[in-house]
């Protein structure tokens, strides 16, 4: 079958697995419907016949990221271990996302709320969405680490958890926007100083 029309063993999944990668590497606006074609062996005619448009194939790649690495996310702070041991393995996996890549750039999901998020209500609710469950799974790895006194209680688990997210966040963004891997650890380090002491 050509590569232009329907492959026949088409899975609207993978195709979405296919199309978000595209879009990280390229971001929303710099993907043509041609690389989406490309990338994916669809025609232009069934791209358009499956997804609709570009934003819509947009919206399901994002949503997609976003349900993948939440659970990665939440399955690292609920693992076995200390608090501690957890939000290092946390930060860790955050640095090979976003130096030992070789294809993508940075986190997709930031990349999405910056670029479209004032733009696309959609792609705001989706990413508002991933920090609202990523800010209830740290606030209760912060409670466990009062309750136990592994953590220091000088401040509350609400206060810990925007203390971790805030430093995390702009760790990611400026992970792909520096690529300095020394800055980095050096946040790194400090974020969790700042929760556990020197």
């Amino acid at each position: 079958m050509s590569k232009r029309g329907r492959p026949r063993d088409f899975e609207h999944t993978s195709i979405v697995d296919i199309a978000m990668k595209t879009f990280w590497t390229k971001g929303y606006e710099g993907c043509s419907t041609q690389d989406l074609c490309s990338d994916t062996g669809l025609g232009k005619g069934s791209l358009y016949n499956t997804f609709g448009s570009k934003q819509e194939l947009y919206k399901q790649a994002v949503e997609r990221y976003h349900e993948t690495g939440i659970k990665e996310q939440t399955a690292i702070l609920e693992s076995t271990g200390s608090v501690k041991e957890r939000l290092r393995i946390f930060l860790n996996w955050a640095m090979v996302e976003d130096f030992e890549s070789t294809s993508t750039k940075g986190c997709l999901l930031i990349n999405a709320g910056l670029e479209r998020a004032n733009e696309d209500p959609v792609v705001e609710s989706i990413v508002s969405r991933h920090i609202e469950l990523l800010k209830e799974a740290m606030e209760k790895i912060m409670e466990e680490g009062l309750r136990t006194g592994e953590i220091p209680r000088q401040r509350s688990a609400v206060d810990l958890a925007s203390l971790f997210l805030s430093s995390y966040y702009g760790f990611r963004v400026l992970n792909t926007s520096t690529q300095n891997r020394a800055l980095a650890e050096q946040i790194m380090n400090g974020t969790m100083e700042s929760i556990f002491g020197a």
